[in-house]
């Protein structure tokens, strides 16, 4: 058999040496070490000792894979006992590349919780061949379920929104977010419930400081929510998101489209009811947005319903406003223009929302002061939709919060490569 080339790679462990090495017959690599430190704390005093007592049973704990084995490092920590304290107790010496508790190394733990990144427990367990609760293990140890308010960077603006868990039954969690002055979004909170009282406590709890430094809160118009911000932070410029707005006067408009298709195909001649078809999204389209194609079939649809032609002009013209108003009283100003329109054009597919409008203006209003929206909490509330379809009815808010903040933040903390570069920039 020809003779096996060799290589030296760097283990990369401190303060270790490696004793022996070996390879199972299952192709695996088991490296002996032992630690070169010659003290430890004692586990009662907190003193420095260096008497050896021994050493504990051997551990075999998981490591890093190299050249595709499979690498495991056994050790035996080392024993001391304490000089100090009654009784001479013993201490185990404590190494900081492992968790006593853990079966893995903190390197290898570390590569798990980068592979649970937009994946499921079930599926690095079974490439990895390491068991689901070690994964749930190497999950609570490595992100909480709770926001580490040490670790967050500064931010201004603070999202509240919600989502349902189970399609149809209105069981909603709200989801609390930030975003940073440069635009990092960062989860703060998944709470059991949208009510007043419990958004409320989240608040409060917050650290004063933290407080002191939201300029503003984009929230839709549930109650709650808005009761919730304008008691604990009075301070901060409260925004109905744009986008919720925009939903409810689209929806009106939209109601009338279906209306006036049924009306057309029992009006129409047959020969015209094509210009009828793939007339959706041309429709809810913004024109800019529209195709040669697309222009063609919005313009035919619109040619048979004058009713529908005033309501899209109007649409696109209150979408104009939100684009294009200089400032708060800019804006209000506009829409009160666009109202007296809507009340000479004679429809009523805008009575809804200018309902709505009269109960939340001031809020809506506030969207053009800095044209602060929601965008970034709708951005998470996409990524805890696709989490729950991937991890299959996933309900626990603690586990929800552990595995949107992974999916959300994975890469940014834990990448060995991001981690580097940032090192090489000197950003750590």
């Amino acid at each position: 058999m020809a003779k096996q080339p060799f290589i030296s790679i760097p283990l990369d462990i401190p303060d270790v040496q490696v004793l022996k090495t070996e390879i199972t017959k299952a192709g695996e690599l088991i490296l002996t070490v032992e630690s070169t430190l010659t003290s430890t704390i004692c586990r009662r005093c907190g003193r420095t000792i260096t008497e050896g007592h021994g050493h504990d049973e051997a551990r075999l704990l998981r490591h890093l894979p190299i050249l595709g084995r499979p690498v495991y490092l056994r050790i035996r920590p080392k024993r001391f006992r304490c000089p100090y304290c009654d009784g001479h107790p013993t201490t185990t010496q404590k190494l900081d590349w492992y968790d006593p508790a853990a079966l893995h190394t903190n390197a290898y733990e570390r590569q798990l919780i980068v592979l649970l990144i937009n994946s499921t427990l079930t599926d690095v367990a079974t490439k990895e061949d390491v068991t689901y609760d070690a994964l749930l293990g190497v999950l609570d140890r490595w992100i909480g379920r709770t926001v580490d308010w040490e670790r967050l960077p500064a931010f201004v603006t603070l999202g509240i929104d919600e989502i349902a868990l189970t399609k149809g039954h209105r069981d909603f969690v709200a989801v609390l977010s930030a975003r940073t002055s440069d635009g990092e979004v960062h989860l703060l909170a998944v709470l059991p419930d949208r009510r007043k009282a419990t958004v409320v406590a989240f608040l409060a709890a917050m650290p004063a400081a933290r407080q002191a430094q939201i300029t503003t809160v984009c929230s839709d118009m549930w109650e709650g929510y808005v009761a919730a911000a304008q008691e604990v932070l009075p301070h901060a410029t409260l925004v109905i998101d744009r986008f919720h707005v925009a939903q409810h006067y689209r929806d009106g408009v939209d109601s009338l489209r279906k209306q006036e298709l049924r009306r057309l195909r029992e009006e129409l001649p047959e020969a015209q009811r094509d210009d009828l078809k793939h007339t959706l999204w041309p429709f809810r389209k913004r024109p800019e947005d529209l195709s040669t194609a697309e222009q063609g079939r919005l313009k035919r649809l619109l040619g048979h319903s004058p009713a529908l032609r005033r309501a899209y002009t109007l649409r696109e013209e209150l979408t104009r406003i939100f684009d294009t108003a200089r400032s708060k009283a800019d804006g209000l100003r506009r829409i009160g223009f666009w109202r007296q329109r809507v009340a000479r054009s004679g429809l009523t597919c805008f009575d809804a929302f200018l309902k709505l409008f009269d109960r939340w203006g001031d809020l809506i209003g506030n969207y053009f002061v800095h044209r602060q929206s929601s965008g970034f909490v709708e951005g998470l509330n996409t990524k805890l939709k696709v989490l729950k379809r991937r991890c299959y009815g996933l309900k626990h808010v603690g586990h929800l919060f552990q595995r949107l903040t992974l999916d959300l933040d994975g890469y940014r903390r834990f990448s060995p490569w991001r981690t580097a570069h940032a090192g090489a920039h000197g950003n750590s």
